[in-house]
């Protein structure tokens, strides 16, 4: 059964709320929790797509992917849209 688009509705709001809920203390722990959580995600993509690779392998091309991420982010190779805008 998919999830009704009121459903997901209800789910976000619920998130939103106990989120305005947390302290700062907590909201800044939680980034700990929400990065290790996308983590194992991408790892779970990375088995999928390399299914000979054992855990060590597989924690290298994490740390690659993260690595080739922060290259991105680092060198502003993607921008905001509306800053391409302004630049014209």
């Amino acid at each position: 059964m998919e999830p009704t688009k009121e459903l997901i509705d209800d789910i976000d709001r619920e998130r939103i709320l106990r989120a305005r809920r947390m302290s700062i203390a907590e909201k800044f722990l939680a980034g700990g929790d929400l990065f290790d959580d996308v983590c194992e995600r991408m790892r779970a993509g990375i088995r999928s797509q390399f299914p000979h690779e054992d855990d060590v392998g597989v924690n290298r091309i994490l740390k690659e992917r993260l690595a080739r991420l922060r290259q991105v982010e680092e060198y502003g190779i993607y921008q905001p849209a509306g800053t391409l805008d302004e630049q014209q």
